[in-house]
């Protein structure tokens, strides 16, 4: 896997100050993409051990909230397989910060679904190790820069533990707005 881009310091891909890792690789080409040249899944740079200890190292810091992965696309097959062993070391560490993740792929009717195109067999512990998926491709007819943490009003903000525990897809707007998402895994 490769990767475009890290920010050590992010507030505008989840709440708080955040780390996201920026990967490359995108089947979906969305028109309008903020970041095209992260379609080439060979962008960027290589994602290695060193570049997954400073990763480690800039989420330790108790400002930081937690870690953002976004691209590209980062539920791209290749991109699951590369990214779901990190997940797990930064939950294992990371206990109490969030993790958020981008996908153009739709977390019911994609991400779900057996035999579609992102759904491999990394899929499913990947999703159980996140706490809110922002879904949905970019729409650029449905763009709309008043959303809070995402593009176009097509997309949505899903709070994957509520959803889990529901067994029905919970916007994380809906708990964030009731005052019960603190920001803070739980």
């Amino acid at each position: 896997m490769h990767y475009g881009e890290i920010k050590k310091c992010d507030i505008a891909n989840g709440p708080g100050v955040r780390v996201t890792l920026f990967v490359s690789g995108c089947t979906n080409h969305c028109e309008g993409c903020f970041q095209p040249q992260t379609w080439d899944f060979g962008y960027g740079k290589p994602f290695t051990e060193e570049t997954q200890q400073e990763l480690l190292y800039a989420l330790a810091p108790s400002y930081i909230t937690g870690l953002t992965l976004l691209g590209g696309e980062p539920f791209e097959p290749d991109n699951q397989r590369a990214l779901l062993p990190f997940v797990r070391r930064v939950r294992e560490r990371f206990a109490q910060k969030t993790i958020w993740a981008f996908s153009g792929f739709t977390y019911d009717k994609e991400l779900l679904v057996e035999g579609s195109h992102p759904r491999c067999e990394a899929t499913d512990e990947l999703l159980s190790l996140l706490d809110v998926l922002v879904d949905g491709r970019f729409v650029l007819a449905q763009k709309d820069i008043s959303l809070r943490f995402r593009g176009s009003r097509n997309q949505r903000i899903i709070d994957l533990a509520k959803t889990r525990e529901r067994g029905e897809i919970v916007l994380w707007e809906d708990t964030y707005v009731r005052g019960q998402f603190t920001g803070e895994r739980k």
